[in-house]
């Protein structure tokens, strides 16, 4: 028999292999010409018709009654987690590399903890050794996304540097360097709005418990929100065809693996491991996008993006070291107020208790 641990090993090694498909498949899609508001209508549409049919059966019991602000909420958790969140990583993806992309996701649960601390849904204690690792992680992780946004740096598998005195080549490197910039200012917006869903995500949970309904819904009008974003900006017919059978790989992969085995993978690893360490995983998904990205799309890596990816990596234990130290700190300190309670009431219940005559 293969123990819990083990399959629960495997899967996050599946499942981080699968995110890492993402990142890939959808850099093919806009090689190959791929609309970048085609491509999200299309995965989420066959997200919705996956997910669907499971939350309406699954979740009939436990799902509460509709309300215009339930909507309303929807309607905004689609605005960030899908629209933004998908928008601005396939501008990012686009004008960057899959790489860097996958490296600045890792700062997600940094940006988290300034919003929620800001929201005052997280709290800061610095003089507490978990409080100082969340915050100097936090401040790392910004540093190296900082860095890999405006320090490309020299490549570090071959020399691709423009000769001095081609004003051409000169000008064209020039312009790649500036798209790069640009591409890794959409990543920040992208983990922003990821960051910021997940923020407001909780409350709406607390209201509204059922998680897969919840994700149909926010599915729904991410996809509303795209077409209605389409129908002024991709007005060509033709682009909506898929004209190859790569292109039908890409959006199949994009809507079944990324939405749908994804969303059941990741789970099953939560319920069996935590969020934590889950999380933890997340940086073996940078190293297999870098591998995969070299071999299949030939990119190159840059001394920047490494520095900014190791910067990050640190940045994200860190905070997660901070976050598990501070749970069991917190269950310690609530076990000793209870001991001290329980001893308390029964001090008082002997001092209360009628002396006895008898010697």
């Amino acid at each position: 028999m293969v123990s819990v641990k083990t399959k629960l090993l495997v899967t996050l090694l599946v499942l981080q292999l699968c995110y890492a498909g993402t990142h890939i498949v959808s850099r093919v899609a806009l090689n190959i010409g791929v609309s970048k508001v085609v491509y999200p209508v299309y995965r989420n549409l066959i997200a919705l018709l996956l997910l669907g049919p499971f939350a309406y059966f699954l979740e009939k019991k436990e799902r509460p009654p509709l309300t215009f602000s339930l909507l309303v909420q929807f309607f905004l958790l689609a605005s960030l987690g899908i629209t933004a969140n998908q928008g601005f990583y396939l501008l990012g993806l686009y004008y960057a590399s899959p790489t860097f992309a996958s490296a600045m996701q890792n700062s997600v649960p940094a940006i988290n903890f300034v919003m929620a601390s800001a929201l005052r849904l997280e709290k800061v204690d610095i003089s507490r050794r978990y409080g100082l690792a969340k915050v100097l992680g936090t401040i790392a992780s910004i540093g190296g996304a900082t860095i890999i946004t405006i320090y490309k740096g020299p490549p570090l598998l071959h020399q691709t540097h423009p000769q001095l005195g081609n004003s051409l080549e000169e000008d064209m490197y020039s312009r790649k360097m500036q798209n790069w910039t640009w591409g890794c200012v959409y990543l920040v917006g992208h983990c922003l709005s990821w960051a910021g869903w997940m923020v407001l995500q909780a409350p709406v949970l607390r209201n509204y418990p059922a998680k897969l309904s919840l994700t149909s819904f926010t599915c729904f009008f991410g996809l509303i929100q795209f077409l209605i974003i389409a129908a002024f900006v991709e007005t060509n017919p033709e682009l909506w065809k898929i004209q190859s059978g790569e292109e039908l790989f890409t959006i199949l992969y994009a809507g079944v693996v990324a939405a749908g085995i994804v969303f059941s993978l990741q789970t099953w690893c939560i319920q069996k491991g935590g969020p934590v360490f889950v999380a933890v995983f997340q940086p073996m998904q940078t190293l297999l996008v870098a591998v995969m990205a070299s071999l299949i799309l030939g990119d190159q890596l840059y001394l920047g993006g490494i520095i900014g990816a190791a910067l990050i990596m640190l940045g994200l234990y860190s905070v997660l070291w901070g976050k598990t130290e501070e749970k069991r700190v917190g269950s310690q300190d609530q076990e000793q107020t209870l001991t001290k309670h329980l001893l308390d009431t029964e001090n008082r219940d002997k001092d209360d208790a009628p002396a006895s005559d008898i010697p």
